[in-house]
């Protein structure tokens, strides 16, 4: 597997796709039901197969990932060819930016000496989408980039 595993969760909102996948397979409905109890394994491993194929269209898609903590934000542009970060840092430590008031603080003084903003660019490594994935391993979230964009204007 190459990367994770679905949720019980994900793999219910993922039903019909599922059944698909397996219809692909060449296994019925009634095969599946058989594997599950007669050689679970396989059928783990089919599952294993079906969460990365559905791990490499998400990530083939992402374009914008965004991780923040209190006192961070980490806000990612996916590129075709590179990532480029940026990265804001809250040093008044009294702030929260995941609260509404702290988000709002935020807005209002960027500018300020209370605030660090750093910009990165960095090459993928021979598996983009391995790249995006260890991100969200990291704890970030796919996005719409508006976060990302609204900072990239301020900074222009």
């Amino acid at each position: 597997m190459k990367y994770a595993r679905l949720t019980k969760e994900q793999l219910e909102e993922l039903h019909q796709e599922f059944i698909n996948f397996l219809a692909t397979q060449s296994i019925t409905a009634e095969e599946w039901a058989k594997l599950k109890t007669e050689k679970p394994e396989v059928a783990e491993q089919e599952i294993d197969v079906f969460s990365d194929l559905v791990w490499e269209g998400v990530l083939k898609q992402a374009t914008y990932l965004e991780n923040i903590s209190s006192q961070h934000m980490y806000l990612f542009h996916l590129r075709e060819d590179e990532m480029k970060l940026i990265a804001v840092k809250i040093l008044n430590e009294a702030i929260d930016i995941t609260t509404k008031e702290g988000f709002q603080w935020l807005r209002e003084n960027y500018t300020t000496e209370e605030v660090e903003i750093l910009t990165a660019n960095k090459a993928y490594s021979e598996d983009r989408n391995a790249d995006k994935f260890a991100l969200l391993k990291q704890g970030s979230n796919i996005t719409k980039g508006k976060l990302y964009q609204w900072f990239e204007t301020m900074m222009a």
